[in-house]
Order: C-alpha cells, then structure tokens, then sequence
C-alpha cells in the first residue's frame, strides 16, 4: 500500500530511477497514471498467501486455498481465503483508530480508542470457523453470479478480542434494540466516499453470544490487514460476511439493518424451495444465519495412490454453524456404505471439529472417498449439490477425493 502511495505521488524522474531505464513517452501518460512495471501485482507477496491458493478475482481481491492447505488444526494465515467487497484500506493507524457506538436503539453514543477497548475490557479468546456464505459456489447447476468458488473458502483461527456483548452493556442499549450492523473503513470500488461495499450485521442474540469478538488478534498476532487490522468483528459459525473487516462503527438498529448486502438476493436464499433458474422475489429470500453442516477431507490430497493392502489414512475436519457435529462417516462405494470415522471435540463452542480414518480397499482399481458430517440435531450432508439458488449459497454436499489403488 504504501508503496503505491508513493508511485502515486511520484516523479517522471523517480519513476524511471526505480524502473532503471527511461519510460519512453513517459510524458504522455495520464495523470496519476501508475505504470505496470511498478505495480505490484503478486497478491502472494501482498497477502503473504500460498503460492498454491487460487485467485478469483482481484477487483477486489478474492482468493482461495485447496483442501489440502486446510489440513492444520487451526488454520496459518498463508492459507486463509481473502474475500473483498470492496478496496482495502490504505490508511490504517492502530494508535488513532477509534470504534463508535450509535445507532436508533443505543441510550448513548460512545466512541473508544484501540487502546481503551483492550483496557477497559476483558480479552477473551476462541477457535471460531469462518467460512464465506457462497463456499462450493461453482459446483450449482445453472451456474450463479459471484466468484466461482470451490471448497476452500473457509476456516478456522485463534481470535483474540473484546467481547462485543461487554461494549454494548458499556454503551446502555434500549429494550427496542433488533440488530446491529457494521461500518468499516475499506472503500467502494467506485472510490464513491458516500458507497459502503458492504454493511452487514447479525440479530441482537447472536451479537451478544460469548463467542462474538471485537477482535485484534488472529493466531497470537496483529490481525493482518487482509483480514481485518487493526479491528474485526467476528462472528463464528454465520456467514463470514457477517465479520466485518476495519470495523469502526457498529450501529445498534431497531429494525433489521439494510445496509448495503442485506437485501434482495446478497446472502440470503429463497424461503421455500424453488426450480433451478427461477427468478424470485425479495420478499420471498431469507437471510442466512447458522452455516450448514459440512466436512471436508484435509489429507490426503486427491489423486493419492497407494498399493493393494495398504491402508489409507484420512484427515479432515467437519463443523455445523451454531451446532456442534455428532458424528462424520467415510464411504468408497458412493454411498451405499458408510464406516464411521474418529472425531474429536471441538476447541470451543464455533470451532470445527477433527476427524480421522484408516480406509481399507478391496481390490486394486479407481475409487472415491467421500465424508459426510451429521450434526447434534440428526441433519446430515446431502450427497450432491442442495437445493438451487440464486447466488449459489449453501453448498454442503459431501466431498470427495479419488484414490488409485496399484
């Protein structure tokens, strides 16, 4: 960022030092034009990502990881998934930065500083599963709008932060309060100062869940600016849209928050089930809330061969929104069988569980590992793609890796 400052800010004649060679025609290029061969366009260095993780898009920037770069416990920053709406912030400094608390339903306006927030409250740390609401996106049939995402748009750090619940009885909220919402620094990609990219926001009893962070630390360090510096709502086991990055304002509302992606179609599915391709109404889209049950097999990679007798072990993990998961099972017969698989304990309440098997083959030949999670309340993940939608949220079908046994 800062460097972009700079190239912004910069000479014909600084330009052509850093290039080392003079910028023919450089006289014609437009105001505040940045030249290629300054910018820089490695999102792995910008993000200190994997070089393996897949972008999808970078205006803005999305990017996601491979099921087998999800194999730690608690998920390294270098195999996180970006997702954007809108333009990263470029001015971010944690000794000025300021969160306020307003809105319709609060007995008070407050402003805090970082430094007041980690002071004044007590920090509270959690394993909390993140995952964005259109993860499996590009599997729906007829395809949908939005970055075609595959499996890997999810998973789960270490938080550490303030609990939102303690902010909000610091502030005084009023009985009539519905909803919160929040309000960050990143810009539109219009660079239109009076467009949000997004305003999400979640219902008061999930805002003042234990597990709800204002947080400002990910894995026992400063948030990294991707992913939210120097301040993030988090709220695990909803929408990953639902944790706002550079959060500075939350407003508690008296009414369900309409910020910018919380209507019509933006993280919401229909009410009812409807026919693949079918346009439907606003008033008939629901919003999501607790994610779905869902596993996926973290080790090994698919393609694994091994040899006749052999047996292969498997590893993954399985998480259920609010819910905890009861138990994940293994089938190689496309489902007519399934063998029960070892599953631990989560972390905490929001944080995905580990699962393990050793999977024993017949005979020689091509098979598929398939996982399938069922959560506390008996629901189950489908075996092929849930019902069709029309952003393609929601995909929790199980998933599979091909094994050759020689």
């Amino acid at each position: 960022m800062q460097r972009r400052k700079f190239v912004q800010k910069a000479t014909l004649a600084s330009m052509t030092a850093v290039l080392g060679t003079e910028i023919v025609f450089g006289g014609m290029m437009p105001k505040d034009y940045v030249p290629l061969g300054l910018q820089d366009p490695d999102p792995f260095k910008m993000f200190d990502k994997d070089k393996d993780m897949i972008v999808l898009n970078d205006k803005p920037w999305n990017m996601e990881a491979v099921a087998h770069q999800l194999d730690d416990k608690v998920t390294p920053n270098k195999y996180i998934f970006v997702r954007n709406n809108g333009l990263i912030p470029e001015e971010v400094d944690p000794a000025t930065w300021t969160l306020t608390i307003d809105g319709e339903s609060v007995e008070q306006k407050k402003t805090y500083s970082l430094e007041e927030l980690k002071s004044k409250f007590e920090h509270h740390t959690y394993q909390l599963v993140l995952e964005c609401g259109g993860n499996g996106r590009k599997e729906f049939d007829p395809p949908t709008k939005g970055n075609q995402w595959g499996v890997g748009a999810v998973f789960c750090a270490e938080w550490t932060g303030v609990r939102l619940r303690d902010v909000l009885d610091d502030v005084g909220v009023k009985n009539n309060a519905v909803y919160i919402g929040y309000h960050s620094a990143d810009d539109h990609l219009s660079r239109n100062p009076e467009k949000e990219p997004i305003s999400r926001g979640a219902p008061m009893a999930k805002a003042r869940q234990d597990e709800t962070l204002l947080a400002f630390k990910m894995n026992g360090a400063d948030i990294p600016l991707v992913h939210g510096h120097p301040l993030r709502l988090v709220a695990g086991g909803w929408p990953a849209s639902v944790s706002g990055k550079w959060v500075e304002r939350i407003s508690v509302r008296d009414q369900v928050h309409d910020g910018p992606k919380m209507m019509g179609t933006s993280y919401r599915v229909p009410c009812n089930p409807v026919a693949p391709g079918e346009e439907v109404a606003d008033e008939n889209m629901c919003i999501i809330e607790s994610m779905p049950v869902k596993s996926l097999i973290t080790y090994p990679k698919t393609g694994a061969m091994i040899s006749k007798g052999e047996k292969l072990g498997i590893r993954g993990h399985a998480w259920a929104g609010e819910l905890e998961v009861d138990k994940v099972e293994y089938s190689i017969d496309f489902g007519a069988t399934w063998n029960k698989c070892n599953l631990e304990r989560p972390a905490n309440r929001l944080a995905w569980q580990h699962f393990s098997a050793q999977v024993d083959f017949p005979k020689k030949g091509y098979y598929e590992v398939w996982s399938k999670a069922t959560d506390a309340q008996g629901t189950s993940q489908p075996m092929l793609i849930p019902g069709w939608n029309p952003k393609g949220y929601l995909n929790n079908a199980c998933q599979r890796i091909a094994v050759k046994v020689t």
